[in-house]
C-alpha cells in the first residue's frame, strides 16, 4: 500500500523555530521578550563587555561635514529651515564623539586583559546624529561600541559605527531600555527630543526610587537643559525632594563630562598602556 503523502506546505508540519507566523502570534509575546534580552546578553557576554557608558542625545543633529549636503538636499524652504535650525547644533555631534573618545581611552574599553572583560564601553541607541557621533569617537580611537537599535518608520537603519558584532536590532522598546540600563556605569545626555528625554526620565526614575544601583548621570548643554525643562519648579510644587536635583550634573565640554561622572563614582579600569599581558580580546570588527 502507498504511504500517505505528507503535504509539505502545511503549516503545521513545520518545526516550531522555523514557523514565523507561529512565534509572532500574539500568544508568545512572552518568549519574544525572552529572545530579545538572551541574545544580547550572550553575545556581550561573549565580547567581555562588563559595563558600558551609555549616551544618549537626538538622532537629529547632523555631523559638521554634512550639513552643506543636507542643505543642498532640501526641497522646500521649511525644510532647508529645519536643517539650518539642527546644523546650529551640531557641536553637539563633535562633542559626543570627543566624549566618547574621552570614555573609550580612561574608562576600559581598551583594556588587553587575561580575563578579557571590558569595562566602560560606549554604549548608545545605534542610531544617527548624537548616537553616530559617540559609536564613532569609540571607533576613532580604536576601542569597540555596543548599539542598540530599535525598529521605527524613520529610524530603521544602524549608524556605520557601532561594532557590527554589537549592533542589535530590537523591537521592544521596554527590552532595549533593560539592555541599556542594566550594565551601564553611566549615564551622558545630550540635546534631544520626546526619546532622549523618556530615556533620561527613566535612569532618573530607576535611580530615585533606588530600582538601580546608584551610577553618575551627566547633562550635556548648560543652556539648552535651561530652556527645554524647568526642575526647580517640581521642587517647588513638592513634587520632587530637593535632594532628588543631586542625580545629575550639567555641563558644556567633554572634560568636564569625564570629571563628572568620575568625581561621582564612575570606575575606570588600567589603561591600555599599563594592561597585563594576556591573551588578546576579540578583534574589532569593521565593516568595509
Amino acid at each position: 500500500m502507498d504511504e500517505p503523502l505528507r503535504p509539505p506546505h502545511a503549516r503545521a508540519f513545520l518545526p516550531a523555530l522555523e514557523d514565523r507566523d507561529f512565534l509572532l502570534r500574539e500568544e508568545l509575546r512572552g518568549f519574544r521578550f525572552a529572545l530579545e534580552y538572551y541574545k544580547a546578553d550572550l553575545l556581550l557576554r561573549e565580547w567581555g563587555v562588563r559595563s558600558t557608558v551609555v549616551i544618549f542625545g537626538s538622532a537629529r543633529i547632523p555631523a559638521p561635514e554634512a550639513v552643506d549636503g543636507l542643505l543642498a538636499a532640501a526641497a522646500t524652504p521649511e525644510a532647508r529651515a529645519m536643517v539650518e535650525r539642527h546644523a546650529r547644533l551640531s557641536v553637539w555631534y563633535e562633542r559626543a564623539r570627543a566624549f566618547a573618545r574621552l570614555v573609550s581611552v580612561r574608562g576600559g574599553a581598551l583594556n588587553l586583559r587575561p580575563d578579557r572583560i571590558r569595562d566602560n564601553v560606549v554604549a548608545t541607541g545605534g542610531g544617527p546624529g548624537i548616537m553616530e557621533a559617540a559609536n564613532r569617537g569609540a571607533t576613532d580611537v580604536g576601542a569597540p561600541s555596543v548599539g542598540y537599535n530599535i525598529g521605527l518608520p524613520h529610524e530603521q537603519e544602524p549608524n556605520r559605527w557601532s561594532t557590527p558584532s554589537l549592533t542589535f536590532s530590537f523591537h521592544y522598546f521596554a527590552m532595549r531600555k533593560m539592555h541599556l540600563a542594566m550594565r551601564a556605569n553611566a549615564l551622558a545626555v545630550f540635546p534631544g527630543g520626546f526619546g532622549t528625554l523618556d530615556e533620561l526620565f527613566e535612569i532618573l526614575t530607576l535611580q530615585q526610587t533606588q530600582k538601580a544601583p546608584p551610577m553618575p548621570v551627566v547633562l550635556f548643554g548648560r543652556d539648552y537643559w535651561k530652556s527645554v525643562i524647568n526642575l526647580d519648579a517640581l521642587v517647588e510644587n513638592g513634587m520632587i525632594a530637593a535632594a532628588d536635583l543631586d542625580l545629575f550634573e550639567v555641563v558644556d565640554t567633554p572634560e568636564e563630562g569625564w570629571e563628572s561622572i568620575s568625581r561621582r563614582g564612575l570606575v575606570a579600569h588600567t589603561p591600555l598602556a599599563e594592561a597585563p599581558r594576556g591573551p588578546l580580546p576579540a578583534a574589532i570588527d569593521r565593516e568595509s
